[in-house]
């Protein structure tokens, strides 16, 4: 277990608090460029959906072709995850980082290049399979330069890719895909892309103190040796129900908002921008919280703020905006005071020689739960016609509720085992 996990602490003797290691001027550069590489591959997974319009009516696709393109970056990223988790620890952290983000870039530019649902099937394939371990590199390169009580105010500055994402780059993406064709939007996105992977290069230090500690002679073996760890299992359980909670209602949201709430689509920016705006403030100060209070008790506050907005929003009726809007900021405070906390008292669950595996499969998980989430969802609702409301909203906010109670005895578990691990290096 990390051998600095209580001892990065200090006592203000003047203000009698407990003072938190302030950031070197090399670790807030991988904070930026943590933030960066996460910005360009959330924006890249969630633009398609408002591309969706443009997308069907372009290469004459169906809902249900469509409903496959989004799905195939998800089912390869998750499939990615497990293949590469063996080798996730035997190279150089910034090797491989740029390896697979390579791969993402180049997939993201063959998507601009598409001409047919098959060809953009294939790019979307191909940049899942490389993108989607681009973030547990991420995680694995952030465990490696924070200690834990620096953890959590890094998750909440990377989390904000999430807002910025939200702000800028889906209007962007939009704004050229209404002025030079949906192809310019992943253009955009690549040529964002390989300015950040030239950055890596001429400035991200190796990343190499892993390679000393292996103890496994095979990938297969080390990815074995990784899953079947009991403490290990408890992180993976922790991160596939905080994903499924999170993409069972995202799929929806939109055509509940429109056609049971009442909101015009046009003015569906404005909620989405207000609740970036307000992710940039939270978030912060939420990361600072984290790593200065009881990590568990921070995220059980916020699941209980979670369920209550859950529970208001998936029984909404027609009201103004703005009560939508403040239902959404709230309720977002609520999912990422689960979230930081969480993936910090993840991160400090593996071994140092054991984190890129951990992290590449914890990915893994992230991507098939929320595939699985977002298809029952789909089996869950249902709509008529489409303008009729969607029918069985609320069914989704009470299963929401449930799996939030069970991740909060989870993630109960990792704080314990994190606590008693704490106290073994003490």
């Amino acid at each position: 277990m990390e051998e600095h996990l209580e001892s990065d602490l200090t006592l203000d003797p003047v203000k009698h608090t407990v003072a938190l290691p302030s950031f070197t001027s090399y670790q807030k550069f991988v904070i930026a460029i943590l933030a960066l590489l996460n910005f360009t591959i959330i924006l890249d997974f969630m633009i398609i959906s408002p591309l969706g319009d443009l997308l069907m009516k372009k290469l004459v696709m169906s809902t249900s072709q469509f409903g496959s393109v989004v799905s195939a970056y998800a089912i390869s990223a998750g499939v990615s995850g497990f293949l590469t988790a063996g080798f996730a620890d035997k190279f150089d952290r910034k090797k491989l980082l740029l390896f697979f983000y390579s791969g993402f870039i180049i997939g993201t530019a063959v998507c601009g290049f598409a001409d047919s649902y098959i060809s953009l099937l294939i790019a979307r394939i191909i940049t899942g399979v490389f993108g989607g371990v681009v973030g547990s590199i991420g995680m694995a390169i952030l465990t490696d330069a924070f200690t834990f009580h620096q953890r959590g105010r890094v998750m909440g500055f990377i989390s904000m890719a999430f807002a910025g994402s939200q702000i800028l780059g889906v209007p962007i993406g939009l704004v050229l895909a209404n002025q030079w064709g949906w192809h310019s939007t992943f253009f955009m996105v690549a040529g964002l892309a390989f300015m950040i992977a030239i950055t890596v290069v001429l400035k991200l230090q190796p990343l190499t103190s892993h390679l000393s500690m292996q103890r496994d002679k095979t990938p297969l073996q080390h990815l074995w040796h990784t899953i079947q760890k009991k403490d290990y299992r408890i992180g993976f359980y922790a991160t596939a129900m905080l994903s499924m909670g999170g993409f069972m209602l995202m799929p929806f949201t939109s055509a509940f908002i429109v056609n049971n709430v009442g909101i015009p689509q046009a003015n569906l920016p404005i909620i989405f921008f207000c609740t970036g705006i307000s992710s940039i403030i939270i978030m912060p100060i939420i990361g600072r919280l984290s790593d200065k209070v009881d990590k568990f008790r921070l995220f059980a506050a916020g699941s209980t703020i979670a369920m209550v907005m859950i529970l208001i929003y998936t029984h909404l009726t027609p009201v103004p905006i703005w009560i939508v809007i403040i239902i959404n900021m709230i309720l977002f405070m609520g999912i990422m005071s689960r979230m930081v906390p969480a993936q910090a008292l993840n991160s400090a669950i593996p071994e140092m020689y054991d984190r890129g595996a951990y992290m590449s499969i914890n990915s893994s998980l992230q991507q098939l739960a929320g595939g699985f989430a977002a298809m029952f969802a789909g089996l869950v609702v249902v709509q008529k016609t489409k303008t009729s409301p969607i029918e069985h909203f609320d069914w989704l906010g009470y299963v929401m509720v449930g799996i939030i109670l069970l991740c909060l005895y989870l993630v109960y578990r990792m704080s314990q085992m994190v606590k008693r691990n704490e106290r073994k290096v003490a």
